[in-house]
């Protein structure tokens, strides 16, 4: 399938104050096919900003390139940069204006205008059903409202790649299942290549068609859905609240038990109780293989380490258990 995005060796280094250096970006290749949602996943910190900034054009690459639609971004960077949509986290609006007004004011900074412009702002009003309120000014709408007017301005020049920076932050799920809806519908009906990032890995989950998942600076994965999680292997996860004594210990017994009857990922209990040092409690994560007929056999293994379980979920394989298992964190840490 055809590439609209190739990321070659993209790195970032970074100096500091006191003249040392760190590099945010570590070698990143990545190809991006057209007409296909591809969510980029990442704890805070593992350089997904960074990287889709440079593929943007917003920062210059320390060493690499990356070529959009057949354009170098560092040797062709207008001609790249118009092939390209942007909608940024944070609201980019006029709030003084109206609906209309504020795309009609973007629409000329992208160089459209006359007749041709006003089309298209009434295009996208009806498409992201705001045509009601076109002439209502924005610090009228809603968090939601307010989102859809910030993707239309991204729409407004039909770029061929959108890149969606967690567009449904901080509204209601009304709004938000517009919103993903409208990113299903872009690629779809109108063949669209987006770009997608968030921190709520259902998103991801309805919406990508693949998902790269970076950490520490790098692409620790990439794929399907389906292939990521053969991947990591296909597993349920069991997620344990436990309570038990002897702290100090408990995680080595818990591994030397529970080995006896499956993989193990333990997450270390956070310290607790009558600060004695003699009891723990804490969360303990198991992927097992038909997790829910090796339940009783760990419940059993957890109370020969001294452990009592208090609650306990079955999570079949997910992009959620991929990301964990991969990167050691939740989405949102």
């Amino acid at each position: 399938m055809e590439t609209i995005v190739e990321a070659q060796n993209l790195r970032k280094t970074y100096r500091r104050a006191d003249g040392t250096s760190i590099e945010a970006v570590k070698g990143v290749r990545l190809a991006i096919r057209r007409g296909e949602i591809f969510s980029l996943l990442g704890p805070n910190g593992a350089g997904k900003t960074t990287t889709i900034s440079m593929i943007s054009g917003l920062v210059a690459p320390t060493e690499g390139d990356a070529v959009i639609g057949g354009h170098s971004i560092t040797k062709q960077p207008m001609a790249a940069k118009r092939l390209m949509g942007f909608v940024p986290q944070e609201i980019a609006l006029y709030p003084d204006l109206s609906a209309r007004q504020n795309l009609l004011f973007f629409g000329r900074m992208y160089g459209l205008g006359g007749k041709a412009l006003s089309r298209r702002v009434d295009e996208l009003l009806a498409f992201m059903e705001l045509h009601e309120r076109r002439n209502d000014r924005v610090d009228t709408f809603s968090g939601g409202m307010k989102r859809r007017v910030n993707i239309a301005v991204g729409l407004l020049h039909k770029p061929q790649l959108i890149y969606m920076d967690e567009p449904t932050v901080g509204i209601d799920p009304q709004s938000r299942r517009r919103i993903l809806d409208t990113v299903k519908q872009l690629r779809d009906e109108d063949g669209m290549t987006v770009l997608y990032t968030t921190h709520l890995m259902e998103e991801a989950q309805e919406l990508s068609d693949r998902v790269g998942i970076m950490d520490h600076g790098e692409i620790i994965a990439m794929g399907t859905q389906s292939e990521l999680t053969q991947q990591v292997g296909e597993e349920d996860r069991l997620e344990f609240t436990v309570v038990g004594a002897a702290a100090e210990g408990t995680p080595a017994r818990v591994r030397d038990e529970v080995a006896l009857v499956t993989r193990v990922l333990y997450d270390a209990p956070e310290q607790a109780g009558d600060g004695s040092g003699e009891s723990a409690s804490g969360r303990l994560t198991v992927f097992a293989e038909q997790g829910r007929t090796a339940l009783p056999l760990i419940i059993q293994a957890l109370h020969s380490a001294g452990l009592e379980v208090q609650s306990v979920a079955v999570r079949e394989p997910d992009l959620e258990a991929v990301f964990l298992a991969l990167t050691g964190r939740e989405l949102r840490d």
